[in-house]
């Protein structure tokens, strides 16, 4: 399947309702890129993680039982989304949910289980304040 870039799929969005004006078709868009990027499961749980506050990446690999690298790729992924934001600590990375401009991630995340236990039960990171 061919991939359509941004502008291209505004412009098909907008052949297929006339209608819509541009910024509609951006929006929707938009919305769609972000959902089809939660539609992997391992970056629906990193939000689900990020709901019980900021995380460093050692964090966020121990509760996804996963390698550093691994997490580190998708919350590129997730920042380049504009879903995460990242602040510095020291040496520490921590990052934290950036819902703001797309309550209808945080209504989604609203609907899913707490994992609360899970990044409990996962142990300390390599962060000194434990995330």
């Amino acid at each position: 399947m061919q991939q359509i870039n941004r502008s291209g799929a505004t412009a098909l969005v907008q052949s297929m309702n006339p209608s819509m004006d541009h910024d509609a078709a951006e929006a929707f868009d938009e919305m769609a890129a972000t959902l089809k990027l939660l539609g992997d499961r391992t970056r629906l749980t990193m939000l689900a993680l990020m709901r019980e506050g900021e995380l460093c990446v050692c964090d966020i690999a121990d509760a996804l039982e996963t390698s550093q690298p691994n997490a580190s790729q998708h919350l590129r992924k997730l920042k380049a989304a504009r879903l995460v934001r990242e602040a510095r600590k020291g040496q520490w990375i921590y990052y934290s949910l950036a819902l703001e401009e797309k309550p209808y991630v945080a209504m989604l995340l609203e609907r899913l289980p707490s994992l609360a236990d899970q990044l409990h039960s996962a142990g300390g990171g390599c962060c000194p304040d434990g995330g």
